[in-house]
């Protein structure tokens, strides 16, 4: 329901036979960008505020171009940029475009869809990005799904060895690093090759041969916290992808005699190569998957892997459900909820109608009401909620906005009988709650049932999100701010005093913040966000249900991350940024109080 964002989406391919090959069996020149555009469409719910595309050709000859990067904003970004190919790209510094047959001859292919968790816009934050070179071996194309948590100790490290970062980003600061562990092995293999006797162009072909990625890796990855799959090129043709030790952020790929490729969602890649999910592996937590210049795959652990931490709210919102695994999941978090609703009505299916708030939430749906089901009950459901459509409430502030974010939405009217049916929806997360407050409850209200039982088939979001998700700021979070009205109302205030002087004097030994939860039980907190998101005037009483963490880790049994929800954070950094937070938080309040 409340839209949230996610950074991001990778594709990448790699073509293990000659061009000749793909026109003959496939009957195309653009086997590979035809595939790719297919696979960055296929992940658009990845990311819808720009992409980006760069590919190289082995076999360019010096003095033509042999590494292509092409980037587009908005929504229409992965139309925008393969449109671009078909005119010709145009050289960064702005002069001739390229001709599309150089790019078709391509062999290495890297996509992205980029979502800001930053808040920071324009072609400059567009990933790929691109760090260039008159050696080919020391261009460096990157893009990734990541959010970096230390990224000021990495800048800090840069800076200590004299380098000046242009931009204070994390994809900037990664990119200047690894091309400087780059730098570092293209000069080694220059070394070696003077050592065995060898001179002009003999050097740079020994160089572009024996390129070893997995020492860049070891040597500049080990610097970050924070969740990633990192993904790049350079311009001798190696290709790679890394993911994090702790396994947060996904990456499946595939190879066989024709292909390497490897994107964050593994039905895109079975869709796009017509392959069942048996044939798609995970990269595993800390490894690399690695193709050499000359077609060798292999996997290289990179990185000792950490304990598994797989973000279980990939499984949950993010990820197509139509993965295999994943729809079963989100059909198991909402059947798991039948008990908790059973109560909450009463036990009166009879006069309840189910439903659902579009559209994520819908494979959730048919496990709840398959639960129901289960219990030998005739199972009215009806589809009560409409997003109707997409206002501009950024042109308009104050009660102006919150007036048209009500209509937002729109209800089914006649779907029950007033003042005697009962109504229950499902939604996969409640986060913000601000939807509900300014839109979905008035509406629902207008249809007078009896009571209604608001479902999210996810716990109850208590902290934010430091690995790509965009979730930064305690405050936003109706659990944070239903707790601390309780300790205000209690008058518990010296808690936030303790926990706001642990945060301060020691923000790595702990997350302090879990103190703030731990008086009250989940049923308290869920009253109380009930109340403060049930709008002035509403006639219908208003009851919360959330899936229990038990529940969504008998769900989801391979994706135990659960940091959202239970505030273990799985690296330092989390932990950090957390306290900090809170401390940000309570500094704020008492600034306004002055």
């Amino acid at each position: 329901m409340e839209q949230l964002k996610h950074e991001c989406g990778v594709a990448m391919i790699r073509l293990l036979k000659p061009q000749s090959y793909y026109e003959a069996k496939y009957g195309t020149k653009r086997y590979g960008l035809d595939k790719l555009y297919l696979m960055m469409e296929k992940q658009h719910n990845r990311g819808q505020e720009g992409a980006g595309m760069a590919c190289v050709s082995l076999h360019a000859p010096a003095g033509e171009e042999y590494m292509f990067r092409e980037r587009a904003e908005g929504k229409g970004a992965i139309t925008e940029i393969f449109k671009s190919i078909e005119r010709g790209f145009v050289s960064d510094d702005g002069t001739s475009p390229h001709s599309p047959s150089s790019i078709f001859s391509s062999q290495l292919f890297l996509g992205h869809l980029r979502y800001s968790t930053t808040g920071k816009s324009g072609l400059q934050y567009v990933h790929p990005f691109l760090r260039r070179n008159n050696w080919r071996a020391k261009n460096l194309c990157l893009c990734g799904n990541f959010n970096m948590t230390n990224i000021g100790e990495v800048f800090r490290f840069l800076t200590a060895q004299g380098q000046s970062p242009r931009i204070y980003g994390d994809s900037y600061i990664t990119l200047e690093l690894m091309g400087h562990r780059l730098d570092r092995e293209v000069e080694r293999l220059f070394v070696e090759a003077r050592e065995l006797g060898l001179q002009g162009t003999a050097i740079t072909r020994h160089i572009d041969d024996h390129v070893e990625i997995a020492n860049v890796l070891k040597t500049a990855m080990r610097h970050f916290d924070g969740g990633y799959v990192m993904c790049g090129l350079t311009g001798s043709g190696e290709m790679f992808a890394i993911r994090d030790p702790w396994g947060i952020r996904p990456a499946y790929w595939y190879c066989d005699d024709e292909v390497v490729v490897l994107a964050s969602e593994r039905p895109v890649i079975q869709t796009c190569f017509d392959l069942p999910a048996d044939h798609i592996y995970e990269l595993l937590p800390g490894q690399s998957l690695i193709v050499r210049r000359n077609g060798e795959v292999r996997q290289q652990q990179i990185l000792p892997p950490e304990k598994l931490s797989a973000c279980s709210f990939e499984r949950i919102y993010f990820s197509r459900g139509s993965d295999r695994d994943i729809y079963q999941e989100r059909k198991r978090l909402g059947q798991q909820l039948t008990p908790a609703i059973m109560q909450a009505i009463g036990g009166d299916v009879a006069h309840t109608v189910f439903s659902y708030v579009p559209n994520t939430a819908e494979v959730a749906f048919y496990g709840m009401t398959d639960g129901i089901r289960k219990l030998s009950y005739d199972v009215r459901t009806e589809k009560v909620v409409w997003k109707d459509i997409k206002l501009r409430t950024f042109i308009t502030e104050g009660s102006e906005r919150n007036d048209l974010a009500a209509h937002v939405y729109d209800i089914t009217y006649g779907s029950l009988q007033p003042y005697a049916d009962q109504l229950v929806i499902i939604d996969d997360s409640i986060v913000r709650g601000t939807t509900l407050r300014e839109s979905v409850f008035k509406i629902l209200d207008r249809l007078h049932p009896r009571k209604i039982v608001m479902v999210s088939s996810s716990p109850q979001i208590r902290y934010p999100d430091y690995y790509g998700i965009d979730m930064p700021r305690l405050e936003e979070l109706c659990a944070f701010r239903a707790a601390m009205a309780l300790i205000k109302e209690r008058g518990m205030q010296q808690l936030t005093a303790d926990v706001y002087r642990k945060c301060k004097a020691s923000p790595l030994s702990a997350n302090h913040v879990r103190a703030i939860y731990a008086p009250f039980s989940v049923d308290e907190l869920n009253r109380k966000i009930a109340e403060m998101l049930r709008p002035k005037g509403m006639q219908a009483p208003v009851e919360l249900v959330f899936q229990s963490l038990e529940g969504l880790h008998k769900a989801c049994p391979h994706h135990p991350g659960d940091w959202y929800f239970s505030g273990r954070y799985p690296t330092p950094g989390g932990i950090r940024l957390c306290n900090e937070a809170f401390v940000n938080y309570v500094e704020q309040v008492l600034k306004m109080q002055l």
